[in-house]
Order: structure tokens, then C-alpha cells, then sequence
């Protein structure tokens, strides 16, 4: 199938586009849609990926022999979810990611540093803390860096909230790792912060909650004023109580915020779960009959997109949800929240358009899990399949209300019982995009480096199908070559 690239009127872009697009594009969305599945039969590789189009490119920049080969155990493996360093000082320089072992830590890559051997380092070293399951990676807007343990159920010490207060100059193994306990306990994967800084966060279970917390202190300079105190909500829509299940419909509509804790994250009677140690139970909180939290299928990541109008929304995967529980047709959900109407809505899911074939995407659509956003607002949505079978997906929703038009197969692992984490396009190069390739048969895991250069084509304009009204239909955007 020949590629073409949306195209929209100067008019129709200022009024779609995000303020990130309104400063520059990406060739990231000027591909070919892939068909079928690739079979993974590398037990690793440095370029892993099939890619969709012959003006992209991968490079593995770094990868974990290396690192325990410099510094033997420094590296616990399993790199998960990647962030950069998004303000400050150096903004851009950095990224950071945790390790999903019983063992977790987290690790920084210098992306200024040329040399290979000394560009990555471990900053909070395997197993601080008790730290397993790490998972969550959000830049905090005051210049901490959040992660979480994706690990919590009744009687466990886990489900907990990290910081790393000194993520830019930590050397080795000297992060200061600051466990923020006013956020309940649950089992972390996707972060996001709003334009009013307020920070959701979900529970990584089949009933899992969306949650919101509110700081008393939205717009501190440092992590200990804003998790010093503040109130946590779990989304309840609709009615609220709902079990999405593996076998229900899509839970959208209506929805509010309820509280679960005080306005200091203390407990509220009779809704809130006391554990031990003083922090709150968020789980067992949400479910309770006067919160009535919505429960989701394995709700992981998270996204937040910016609108031209000034309002927001904010993405999540429910990763193992489905319409009849009949896993060979496609399972699994993406959801849009209008931060503003507080509207839910179904984004994606295998009913949606695949653009190659101008059919139902069905099974190739399958356990969505984590999610990006690139330079123009575009949202991309990262495979957790069974059998290591994983597939990134580009969403079109080209008008932008929240529902994908289509969706397209963006890249393809080719890597043996590897799964794909953490995609994350880079704030300040619109065609540099980083991946990391976890656990692989042959235990090395590796982060990648995704470039996309201009299509050589001079004065053409490249529209990209969509499928959408059962044909091609949509146009984006006018690119001079």
C-alpha cells in the first residue's frame, strides 16, 4: 500500500494542532502502514524493529551487558517506562527509566555523551528500598522525577510512589530517593500531571481505578511542598461500580471525581482504607460503596494531549478489557478523558478503523498497553501481546474530539520474548523517539533510538489513509518538502 500523508488547510491546523505542533512537525507520522504480524525469531539484536519506512532509522544507545560489564549488578534489567529531564536546566539531556525486577532501580542516559561505555548510569541502585516493580516515569513539573512500584495487593508493603529529588546530578547509585506516601497505595504504571498540575495516576488491576491527586500546594518548587499535602479522587463514571471485566462493554460517559482521601491525604471515615503505616489503601478506597470507583481492565499507561483550544485530554489503555471475551478477535481498550467536560470516551479499540486494509483492525489490535504522543498531538499506542508478539500503533484522530478515526501499524519487534516499553518522543527534536526493548531471550535489554528524516520528495505532499467514512478521507496538513 503507497503511503499518503494528511493534509488540512492552514486553517483547520491552527485550530487542531497542539502548541507543541504549532512549533514544529514531525516526519514520524509519514510512514506505511504495516499488514500482519511479525514473528519474532532474534533472540536479540541492536536493530530490532521493522520499520514502515525506509526514511526511518534505529540504533541501539544503550543496552544492559554493557552496563554490568562496567559496573558488575549495577543493572537489574527489564528497563520500563522513559522520561526526559523536560525543564530546567540542560532540558532534553537526560533520560530516565526504572527497572521492572524484584531488584528495581533507576538508570539515566546522557544523551550529550558520545562515548557509549560512559553515557549510562545507574542512579538509584537494585533493590533500594525495597523498590521492585518499578514501572511509572514522569518528569515532575517542578524537576523531580516520579516513578512507582507495579506491585500491590492486601497485606503487601509495595504499591508506593518515588521520587528522585536530584535526577540530573545524582552520580552513581546517589539518587535521593524520596518515597512520597501521601499518594494511596496501588499498583502504579501510568503518571500524568494537567495544566493545573494536578497528577493522575491508576491501579494496574483487572477492577483498577483511575485516581486523581489535587496538591494543596499545585504549583510548588519542590516535590516536599507538593506531596505534603492533598487530596486523592477516583473517577467514577457514570453511576460509578462498574467492573469492565473481560467480557463488557466500554465504560464511558459522564463522570466525577470522588474523594477517597481528605483534603491533607489523610483518611475519611468510612471511605478510606488505613493501612498500617498511616498511608492509604487507594484500591480497596476506591471500591468503597460511597466512592463507587470505576473499575477497569488493567488500566496501565497514561497520556496527556494538549488542545489549541487551551483544554486537555488525558488517554488510557485497559489493557485486557474486551466485548466477548473471544481473545482471537482483539481485546483491549483506549480511552480519552476530556479534562474540561470531564466526558469519557472510547478512543480506540479492534473495532477501529486499520488503515492498511480499510477493515475492522480485529486481532491485530491487541493488549494495549502503554502510550506516546509526538510533536503534532498524534497519540501511539504501544502492544503488550501474548506470545512476545508487539506492535506499536499510530491513532488518527484528525479532528480531534477525543475518538481515533483509524488506526495504523506503526513499527514491529522482531525480538524473541521481548516486549516493547516506554515509548517516548523526544520534546525538542520532533523526529528523534526512544523505545526500550525488555527482557529478550537473549537477556539483554536495550534502549532505541528512532530517527525520522524528511521523505526526499521535493514540493510533494504525502496523505496518509485513514480509511475513515469506509475510504480514504481525511487530510491533516499542507508539508512543503
Amino acid at each position: 500500500m503507497k503511503v499518503f500523508k494528511l493534509t488540512l488547510i492552514a486553517a483547520t491546523v491552527a485550530s487542531l494542532a497542539s502548541p507543541l505542533a504549532a512549533q514544529a512537525a514531525t516526519e514520524f507520522d509519514n510512514f506505511t502502514p504495516q499488514i500482519g504480524d511479525t514473528t519474532p525469531v532474534n533472540p536479540g539484536s541492536a536493530t530490532p524493529y521493522r520499520l514502515p519506512s525506509p526514511n526511518f532509522s534505529q540504533v541501539t544507545i544503550a543496552d544492559r551487558a554493557t552496563q554490568n560489564t562496567l559496573v558488575p549488578g549495577s543493572n537489574s534489567g527489564s528497563w520500563d517506562m522513559i522520561t526526559a529531564n523536560e525543564t530546567g536546566t540542560d532540558a532534553g539531556r537526560y533520560l530516565f527509566m526504572p527497572f521492572e525486577t524484584g531488584t528495581a532501580g533507576v538508570q539515566r542516559i546522557d544523551l550529550s555523551d558520545s562515548n557509549y561505555n560512559t553515557r549510562t548510569t545507574t542512579i538509584v541502585a537494585p533493590g533500594t528500598q525495597g523498590f521492585v516493580s518499578g514501572d511509572a516515569s514522569w518528569w515532575a513539573p517542578w524537576g523531580g522525577y516520579l516513578t512507582g512500584e507495579e506491585s500491590w495487593g492486601t497485606n503487601s508493603t509495595k504499591g508506593r510512589l518515588f521520587e528522585v529529588t536530584n535526577p540530573t546530578t545524582a552520580a552513581a547509585n546517589a539518587g535521593n530517593f524520596v518515597q512520597r506516601s501521601v499518594i494511596p497505595r496501588v499498583s502504579h504504571e501510568g503518571l500524568a500531571f494537567d495544566k493545573s498540575n494536578n497528577l493522575y495516576f491508576v491501579d494496574e488491576l483487572n477492577g483498577g481505578s483511575i485516581y486523581k491527586y489535587t496538591s494543596a500546594n499545585p504549583f510548588a518548587t519542590n516535590g516536599n511542598d507538593f506531596f505534603s499535602a492533598g487530596q486523592t479522587f477516583a473517577l467514577k463514571v457514570q453511576a460509578g461500580g462498574q467492573f469492565e471485566g473481560n467480557n463488557a462493554a466500554a465504560i464511558t460517559g459522564s463522570s466525577t471525581w470522588e474523594a477517597i482521601t481528605d483534603v491533607n491525604g489523610g483518611a475519611l471515615a468510612g471511605i478510606s482504607a488505613l493501612l498500617g503505616d498511616g498511608t492509604i489503601d487507594g484500591r480497596v478506597s476506591a471500591d468503597s460503596a460511597l466512592v463507587k470507583g470505576t473499575g477497569y481492565n488493567r488500566p496501565e499507561d497514561l497520556e496527556i494531549q494538549n488542545l489549541a483550544d487551551g483544554n486537555q485530554f488525558l488517554y488510557f489503555t485497559t489493557t485486557d478489557s474486551d466485548n466477548d471475551g473471544i481473545t482471537a478477535n482483539g481485546r483491549g481498550r483506549v480511552y480519552s478523558y476530556n479534562v474540561g467536560s470531564s466526558e469519557v470516551k472510547l478512543f480506540a479499540d479492534s473495532n477501529t478503523i486499520d488503515a492498511a486494509t480499510g477493515l475492522a483492525a480485529g486481532s491485530a489490535f491487541k493488549n494495549p498497553d502503554n502510550l506516546a504522543i509526538d510533536a503534532e498531538g498524534n497519540i501511539y499506542i504501544v502492544e503488550d501481546q501474548d506470545g512476545g508478539v508487539e506492535d506499536v500503533w499510530f491513532a488518527l484522530d484528525a479532528n480531534r474530539d477525543g475518538v481515533a478515526e483509524s488506526v495504523s501499524k506503526w513499527i514491529s519487534l522482531t525480538t524473541a520474548g521481548a516486549e516493547s516499553t516506554g515509548l517516548y518522543f523526544d520534546k525538542f527534536n520532533p523526529n528523534k523517539a526512544y523505545i526500550n526493548v525488555q527482557h529478550p531471550t537473549d537477556g539483554i535489554d536495550r534502549t532505541i533510538e528512532l530517527t525520522a528524516a524528511p521523505v526526499p520528495v521535493p514540493g510533494a505532499v504525502w496523505l496518509f489513509g485513514s480509511a475513515l467514512m469506509g475510504f480514504l478521507g481525511f487530510s491533516r496538513r499542507n508539508k512543503k518538502a
